[in-house]
């Protein structure tokens, strides 16, 4: 009787795909030889995750954010001199584009505002959405997807208490445009009520572009359809325009932002041995939703489940 092997999957295109070792490797060889992650092996079987749970996470985390991000003390003669030293690197750098974007910006009212409510909302409304279709669309990477944020977040907050940064909205005798004060957005930064109670030097990284980040990466990886795969890849670039544009962040800020997702991927991988968007080695073979049609024969692609031979594959953690 024929050895059954187990059957690797992985997320692609917003489908499982089997992964099958080779005929000629002993059995259990290549799972040995794999590296199974830090954490404890009962952490990391699959399990389907469960809505108030995941809201009592998202809960702590946003509380934990806001309360880290407003307890790092407002240095602000500190900030100021680290946004004058990023300047200075900047143009040394020739990354000194950010002044003739952000002005052309202020003379255009429409795109100003534009900006300025994209920059206060879609940070939070976005993310959230994703974080949602992952939840009940592809569950098999959630988990995996959701401490990549959290990670990151996280970082965030390090990196706002280590080199507190003022925006270059912020910066005194700066020719740079605050829009959100100028046209007097709501809900933003500027207003007073809200600039009272948030720490307006936690520039540095940015987490609009980290979160910008992880959303489009997250789409790019598990959504079938091209469009909204593209959309995926031009939302961070969208967000990196606005930042600039309204003089919210300097473009150091941005890359700091993408080396704190990069790291965040890097804990993740650490922590649990796989990628963010490869499932649980134990995790259901079922396939996503596939919208795409069937095929000229009439048959969909072959489920992970059914390799070819007809023998039934089975899963291991």
């Amino acid at each position: 009787m024929a050895h059954l092997h187990p059957v690797h999957s992985r997320c692609e295109n917003g489908q499982m795909v089997a992964v099958h070792p080779s005929s000629d490797t002993a059995p259990g060889a290549a799972d040995q030889r794999r590296f199974t992650g830090l954490l404890p092996h009962r952490m990391l079987r699959w399990r389907r995750p469960v809505w108030w749970q995941e809201l009592a996470i998202i809960a702590f985390g946003y509380w934990l954010y806001s309360m880290g991000r407003n307890a790092v003390p407002e240095q602000a003669e500190v900030a100021e001199r680290h946004a004058v030293s990023v300047q200075h690197l900047q143009d040394v750098l020739h990354l000194n584009f950010e002044a003739s974007l952000n002005h052309f910006v202020a003379r255009n009212e429409w795109l100003a505002q534009v900006m300025d409510y994209y920059y206060a909302s879609l940070h939070f409304v976005i993310t959230i959405g994703v974080m949602v279709w992952l939840f009940r669309r592809r569950p098999h990477v959630y988990r995996g997807a959701r401490t990549v944020l959290v990670a990151s977040t996280l970082l965030g907050l390090l990196g706002f208490y280590l080199y507190p940064l003022a925006p270059p909205r912020l910066m005194d005798g700066s020719t740079y445009v605050d829009t959100l004060a100028k046209f007097h957005t709501w809900g933003s930064l500027a207003s007073p009520s809200i600039a009272s109670h948030s720490n307006q030097y936690a520039a540095m990284p940015s987490l609009h572009i980290a979160w910008a980040l992880w959303c489009g990466i997250a789409i790019f990886c598990c959504a079938w359809r091209t469009w909204v795969r593209v959309l995926g890849l031009l939302y961070p670039i969208g967000t990196l325009t606005v930042i600039i544009g309204t003089a919210n962040h300097f473009v150091i800020d941005a890359v700091g932002g993408a080396i704190v997702v990069t790291l965040a991927f890097g804990i993740q991988r650490l922590m649990s041995g796989h990628g963010a968007y490869d499932p649980p080695l134990d995790a259901p073979d079922f396939f996503l939703d596939d919208p795409r049609p069937a095929a000229a024969n009439g048959h969909r692609p072959a489920q992970p489940d059914a390799p070819a031979g007809g023998e039934p594959s089975t899963l291991t953690s």
